[in-house]
């Protein structure tokens, strides 16, 4: 509810809300985004009367005060001293943020924290309290745009009575036509964050390929590290990113370059389209030798002193800035996932009767074609190694199985507890026997494990013909093993988690049904779920999901495990009481399972409504490129 009081609203003259432009601390805050936050804010007419016409537009001092901090501070922060002249905008920079510790803000538009704080309460009203304004739109927007926006129409903020419905609208119709400048409002917020969003392109870009000249310079390039490894091992560990760092250049050369024509940039989607289509191949093959390098650096770091003692002093250079190897690897897969979100932010945020929203809409498709070429060419090898891997590693003691198809690859494997009935002359007694699982996407091998690379397959069967169900310690007097099942699962209890398998028909032609289990109550659900074909679960309804955001990197260490970034959004289809979830990643609708401790849960309904939006138009956009 509205009521309008007489009070100064803005700070005139030289107060607290305009701040001091000529301090260099001034800018040191959210140093990313501000220019162009204040740019865009500053350089709209918002109120177009001719009392306001002039004083509302960005006076020419206020513009050079920009240009000024542009050449004192880079727009990615922490810089101490001043690019010498005839450089780029990013060039010559010191202390720049690296790419491992940049956060796209851009994709932090919508945060909970903002949108909660629209949302009124029925029985609250608001107290509006204004008087003729003395300051100028330039002198606003120096402060946050939201704050400015709450400073103007929103200073005070009580709960009291409630107010009649004929009041509320006196209130309304008093103030200096609201509704007007609220939607004025409304499309200069959405212009300033799509604006934030092409600097975050820019900016992010410029961090990325830091980082990567410090991977060549550092590690690729080094003489020392070269001799501790063969050359086929280096080729492995470092594969194409001298290719994947010129088209970075190149991407990145023509970004700045319209960066320099014009601060006001109206829109970078043709670059990217460009760019997207014929400059990143380099990355579809950098992504799909990404098995091949974790399985050579993992092989050097266990199996070479002398590798891992000169990696450890490479990393511990200050150019390093104290971050293993590893981080740089991962960055061209981290950047290709990282496109489509803020193509998505930039496209969503463009005018949908704007000739620049088809660009964008073309770049955002072939943004998602390239990370789905990338997440293709990725499965595809490690699918293929693994299963000549493992099918080496099989020796059939029965009717042997054609293992190794295109089409197949490993869903699960472990080993697990097995409890059978041991009949004796006299008497029935249950044992433990450990078998080892092979789970395919369409077969399961049974197997007995030799040593750690060597199994004994004794049965296997069609995926289809397997019945999977939980079981409880008062579900037992129905188990095939009968009593002594029972007694057995009570000294087990504290350490062991059952489940029945039930397999229709095996490699026989016989039904067999088995007990199992588990450490941990995390490892049986995930077994039940791997097992089990619930089209339930296929056929969920994503908005009833809960949405956990990822707030510390997560690297899957099984194949039915969940790779995480940071910042990532996954919907939550199962928990576990032990510290595990299964999910579905937002950005590409890949399924797994992760520990919860790497997330926290999203409750704001106005944000999770987005992520499902964008979660349509991704998903969509990969299935019809």
């Amino acid at each position: 509810m509205l009521e309008v009081l007489n009070m100064p609203l803005v700070a005139d003259g030289d107060g607290e809300t305009e701040g001091n432009l000529n301090s260099p601390g001034a800018l040191r805050r959210g140093l990313r985004s501000t220019s162009y936050r204040r740019a865009v804010v500053s350089g709209i007419d918002i109120d177009s009367s001719t009392n306001f016409k002039k004083k509302n537009r960005m006076s020419q001092p206020v513009l050079k005060a920009v240009v000024e901090d542009k050449e004192k501070f880079c727009s990615l922060g922490r810089i101490k001293k001043k690019a010498p002249k005839g450089q780029g905008t990013f060039d010559g920079e010191e202390n720049a943020v690296l790419y491992q510790n940049y956060k796209e803000r851009a994709l932090d538009i919508d945060s909970d924290e903002d949108s909660e704080s629209k949302e009124q309460k029925s029985e609250e009203r608001i107290v509006i309290q204004y008087t003729p304004l003395r300051s100028t739109w330039s002198q606003l927007s120096v402060s946050n745009g939201r704050q400015s926006f709450r400073a103007f129409f929103l200073c005070r903020r009580h709960t009291t009575a409630s107010m009649e419905p004929a009041q509320i609208t006196l209130a309304i119709r008093s103030t200096l036509n609201t509704t007007r400048i609220i939607q004025q409002y409304m499309q200069h917020q959405n212009l300033a964050k799509r604006n934030r969003a092409i600097f975050e392109v820019i900016s992010s870009e410029h961090s990325y390929l830091l980082s990567l000249e410090i991977l060549i310079r550092m590690f690729k390039n080094s003489k020392d590290l070269s001799l501790t490894m063969t050359k086929t091992e280096k080729h492995h560990l470092f594969s194409n990113i001298a290719d994947v760092c010129e088209a970075s250049k190149k991407f990145f050369k023509e970004l700045e370059a319209r960066h320099q024509n014009n601060i006001f940039i109206e829109d970078i989607s043709d670059i990217v389209e460009k760019h997207t289509a014929s400059t990143f191949d380099p990355y579809v093959k950098y992504c799909t030798n990404e098995v091949y390098q974790q399985r050579t650096l993992q092989k050097l770091l266990a199996t070479n002193p002398a590798f891992k003692e000169m990696l450890s002093r490479i990393e511990s250079h200050e150019d390093c800035r104290n971050l293993p190897m590893i981080s740089f690897l991962i960055l061209p897969m981290q950047r290709v996932t990282r496109l489509p979100l803020l193509m998505d932010t930039i496209c969503q945020k463009t005018p949908k009767d704007s000739p620049k929203y088809e660009i964008c809409k073309r770049a955002l498709k072939e943004v998602s074609k390239l990370v789905r070429l990338c997440n293709e060419g990725a499965r595809k090898m490690e699918r293929t190694e693994m299963m000549y891997t493992i099918n080496n590693q099989l020796e059939f003691r029965i009717k042997p199985f054609p293992l190794v198809s295109s089409s197949r690859w490993l869903v699960k494997r472990g080993e697990l507890t097995a409890y059978v009935e041991d009949t004796g002359l006299f008497s029935k007694r249950t044992c433990k026997q450990q078998v080892y699982f092979f789970l395919f996407n369409d077969v399961l091998i049974i197997t007995k494990k030799k040593s750690e690379e060597s199994y004994n397959v004794t049965d296997y069967s069609l995926r289809d013909q397997l019945l999977v169900e939980q079981c409880d310690s008062e579900e037992l007097n129905s188990s095939p093993v009968k009593n002594s099942s029972t007694m057995l699962y009570s000294r087990q209890s504290s350490t062991s988690h059952l489940f029945r398998l039930t397999v229709l028909s095996n490699h026989a032609g016989e039904k067999v049904e088995m007990l199992l289990g588990t450490e941990t109550q995390s490892e049986r659900a995930r077994w039940i779920t791997a097992l089990g074909q619930n089209s339930d679960r296929q056929n969920a309804d994503r908005t009833t999901l809960t949405q956990v955001e990822i707030v510390r990197t997560y690297t899957a260490k099984q194949s039915d495990e969940l790779s995480l970034q940071v910042a990532d959004v996954v919907l939550v289809y199962q928990k576990v009481n032990d510290g595990w979830h299964e999910g579905e990643r937002l950005r590409d609708g890949e399924r797994g399972w992760f520990p919860m401790e790497c997330a926290k849960e999203i409750t704001c309904q106005a944000t999770i409504d987005k992520n499902m939006e964008r979660m349509g138009r991704l998903l969509g956009l990969e299935t019809n490129v």
